[in-house]
């Protein structure tokens, strides 16, 4: 699901929310998420999963194209953790 289709839901599950205030709810609710990771907190959403950053450490990689070795620096990833309640749906719909 896009951005765009979730703040299409929300203002058709709940008539009561203009389209703008979905869109704003939706980009409040991200950039915190966004906000809370970039500052290394866990962020754990009860029947939804958690988010949470991997360090990955420096290495050597190769540019694809021209085959040369290429020195690619340490970084943090999101990672996304599925919750029980969460799995458990989607192995029942599969």
């Amino acid at each position: 699901m896009t951005k765009s289709k979730l703040i299409a839901n929300l203002a058709t599950r709940f008539p009561q929310l203009v389209v703008k205030d979905a869109e704003l709810a939706v980009k409040v609710i991200l950039d915190a998420m966004a906000d809370s990771l970039s500052k290394g907190q866990r962020i754990e959403i009860r029947g939804f999963g958690s988010f949470d950053l991997n360090y990955r450490p420096p290495r050597i990689g190769r540019n694809p194209k021209s085959g040369e070795k290429v020195n690619v620096a340490e970084k943090y990833v999101p990672h996304f953790k599925a919750g029980k309640e969460m799995r458990e749906r989607v192995d029942y719909k599969h």
